[in-house]
């Protein structure tokens, strides 16, 4: 879509917060305004309505406009973040293991500022398996660039995790 649109629709979400649970009709009804502004097919639409849906605390109607808006062929950093709220919404309506499917290529894909969140989720989605070692190690790769100290130590314990030992 084009950059007046994209603006309102960051404007937009960054009035979430004015609105509190008993108003989330009223803040999905605006990012359904904004949506009807876009062409039939885009799959922009599908994706700030599963948003708006996911954000208000309805993963259940959130995952079918995530599939939707990939299907439709949404990529790039948007694809990315799509991927990152299905599995989360997945794992919140009990599908976590198609959340950690829809993962872990993620974690092969081209780097950007979205890979901790997808450890994160991907390690949330394990969590809710009992795979917790391997959610424990995800958890403390990501976290070990970002310490101001031990950050080899942590990068080597998060791969003993799951690593046999020699």
């Amino acid at each position: 879509m084009n950059q007046d649109w994209e603006d309102r629709t960051t404007a937009a979400w960054a009035t979430f917060d004015d609105y509190p649970e008993e108003r989330a009709a009223d803040f999905r009804s605006m990012i359904d305004a904004l949506v009807a502004e876009l062409p039939a097919g885009s799959p922009l639409g599908p994706f700030e309505r599963a948003c708006a849906w996911d954000s208000t605390g309805h993963s259940d109607k959130a995952v079918p406009l995530y599939r939707e808006a990939l299907a439709l062929g949404l990529h790039g950093y948007k694809g990315r973040r799509a991927k990152i709220q299905l599995s989360s919404s997945l794992r919140n309506i009990g599908q976590a293991e198609e959340g950690v499917k829809l993962l872990t290529p993620e974690l092969d894909g081209p780097s950007d500022e979205l890979d901790d969140a997808v450890r994160a989720c991907l390690a949330l989605c394990l969590a809710e398996l009992g795979r917790d070692r391997e959610g424990l190690s995800l958890v403390l790769g990501a976290l070990a660039p970002h310490l101001p100290r031990y950050q080899r130590s942590m990068a080597n314990y998060a791969r003993a995790l799951v690593e046999p030992e020699a």
